[in-house]
């Protein structure tokens, strides 16, 4: 972690699951070298493992991070057909993506002001069928073959 990065308003109106979070993205970032910012992974149940919280807790820290513009959403999660799930990926905005323009990161965070937030990108629950809301597809599929006499 980088002092003047916590020196920021924006990082002390960071809630504390929300700071503690931050070093684990952090350390999914692969290096100057081989740069993935904008690409980097972490899904909410990973992280809410990691911090020791509830899913839901993650996923507010995870919109708090967005919000006082430390991390932007390039590519929401998604369930695949068959429920192969991939989590989000994301863009540190302290560290230059690469082939990108800048030398070095946007820095929303350091334009952030209190009452003014960066829009929170939430993913749309949208499943491979079409259809908004929850579903299990696995249960779905065994259900289909055990309707069909495959089972």
């Amino acid at each position: 972690m980088v002092r003047k990065t916590m020196e920021t308003p924006a990082w002390r109106a960071l809630g504390p699951n929300a700071q503690a979070l931050y070093p684990w993205l952090k350390l999914e970032w692969r290096g100057a070298e081989n740069n993935n910012n904008g690409k980097i992974r972490l899904s909410v149940r990973q992280a809410a493992e990691r911090l020791g919280v509830g899913i839901n807790t993650a996923a507010r820290a995870f919109h708090d991070l967005q919000a006082k513009g430390f991390i932007v959403v390039t590519k929401h999660a998604r369930l695949g057909v068959v429920g192969q799930a991939t989590s989000p990926t994301f863009e540190l905005t302290e560290i230059a993506v690469p082939h990108g323009d800048r030398r070095d990161g946007r820095n929303l965070f350091k334009d952030w002001k209190k009452g003014a937030d960066y829009p929170v990108q939430k993913a749309a629950v949208h499943n491979a069928d079409g259809r908004r809301g929850k579903q299990n597809p696995v249960i779905k599929l065994a259900t289909a073959r055990h309707q069909n006499g495959d089972a």
